[in-house]
């Protein structure tokens, strides 16, 4: 089953699952703030991530609040990124949003474009 990590409060994170819904796919809803996404989640979307040329800092939500707060893009470079990994799985608002994960399904955040090709 698909899982998609979400904050209702999140205009990007409605307009995924009306996106979800339009096209019929069955998903499981998760709370993002109250249930971060596990380590072994993160680390799985970040090896996806990194197929793609991405990088650990691809899984946080750089504009939000506790980012900032935290100094994340001070911090950032110099973590490591089982260091990286474990903050994002004891902290919600830092992963970017939504976080969908599934078997052969990695995305992170909401571009149509790039959902279209999955769904």
């Amino acid at each position: 089953m698909l899982k998609v990590y979400e904050y209702a409060k999140c205009s990007t994170c409605v307009k995924a699952l009306k996106y979800l819904d339009a096209k019929k796919v069955k998903y499981e809803k998760l709370p993002i703030v109250d249930k971060a996404p596990s380590q072994k989640e993160l680390k799985e979307m970040l090896a996806a991530l990194k197929d793609k040329g991405g990088s650990i800092k691809n899984l946080f939500n750089t504009s939000g609040v506790m980012y900032k707060e935290l100094k994340m893009s001070e911090k950032l470079p110099s973590m490591s990124e089982a260091e990286a990994i474990k903050l994002l799985s004891e902290h919600g608002k830092l992963v970017k949003r939504p976080f969908v994960i599934g078997d052969n399904t990695h995305l992170v955040g909401f571009k149509e474009d790039e959902w279209k090709k999955v769904f």
